[in-house]
């Protein structure tokens, strides 16, 4: 890989070789001394242009876990308040002399942008409500760490996913590495364009709740316009939340995943969030191994010992 910019036409092999080395670094983080040197001497920006907790710290987690350093940017005290360009900005952060980028852009394609703009690998930290694609990357390594494997699961991504750039990048590795995915939601909350993905649709959360193995659940985002198409966070919740009675009746080996940040009580109940079958947690650390294998990859890192 030069880049890792989207899910969409990341080959089977390339998904599992990135999932394979992170699973080797799953195995780094438990040690005593959590570290490598495979990136001593590489220098990671991150480029948040939107508000991120647990990308943004793991992006940089992942890249102290081996040994690489770090440079941060924070729009709101930078120099974009003075009219700079996003180009120059970035143009300025590459001059420091840093070896990769991680950007996040609330305008769709910008990871692209700087991809042309720049000779050093960028990894797209998410751009609009298009694509996450390490979001997918740690998704897709919780499941396998629970069922050993992808091939053959059946798996809903579960809200607003219109808005999703968790989804976009979910379908099509999820997809690529052997599952069925089944979109659920209000039609007002599904993408125009489905019948191009490699996906069924359902919008009854009920009719196909005891033949999943994972649920994959979304907040609403109401920053991007998801709140506005039905009356109330209740009535979603009614037909489309994981309530305490839809998780009885989920498979007993079903597991419940999100990505955060979770809204309780609206798309998860507080104690489906709370039971040992929901993989948020192992989410969040398996997002630090996922990234490391990335920027392992992308920065050609030395051999892990």
């Amino acid at each position: 890989m030069r880049h890792l910019l989207s899910t969409e036409h990341l080959e089977r092999n390339v998904l599992e070789a990135l999932l394979n080395e992170a699973d080797d670094f799953a195995e780094v983080l438990t040690r005593p001394i959590p570290k490598v040197p495979a990136l001593r001497g590489k220098t990671v920006a991150t480029m948040f242009f939107e508000p991120s907790t647990r990308t943004r710290m793991s992006f940089e987690k992942a890249a102290k876990a081996l040994s690489a350093d770090t440079v941060s940017f924070s729009p709101g005290t930078s120099s974009l308040s003075k009219g700079e360009s996003l180009k120059d900005t970035a143009l300025t952060v590459h001059a420091m002399g840093v070896d990769l980028m991680v950007v996040r852009h609330k305008a769709t394609g910008a990871p692209w942008r700087l991809a042309e703009w720049l000779d050093i690998p960028i990894v797209n930290g998410g751009d609009g409500a298009h694509q996450h694609p390490t979001q997918a990357l740690l998704d897709c390594l919780t499941i396998k760490q629970r069922f050993g494997s992808l091939e053959g699961l059946t798996i809903a991504i579960v809200g607003d996913i219109r808005h999703s750039r968790v989804a976009r990048s979910n379908i099509f590795a999820m997809a690529t590495l052997g599952a069925k995915v089944i979109l659920v939601g209000p039609p007002t909350l599904l993408p125009i364009d489905s019948e191009a993905w490699p996906v069924t649709v359902s919008h009854d959360l009920d009719e196909v709740l005891e033949v999943l193995d994972v649920v994959y659940l979304l907040r609403v985002q109401t920053e991007r316009g998801g709140g506005s198409v039905f009356p109330s966070l209740s009535e979603y919740t009614a037909r489309y939340g994981m309530t305490s009675e839809r998780f009885a009746r989920l498979r007993p080996d079903a597991v419940v995943m999100h990505p955060g940040p979770m809204n309780r009580g609206v798309e998860i109940g507080h104690d489906v969030a709370d039971d040992e079958r929901s993989l948020v947690l192992a989410q969040v650390t398996n997002g630090v191994a996922a990234r490391m294998a990335v920027l392992f990859d992308l920065l050609g890192g030395d051999d892990v010992a």
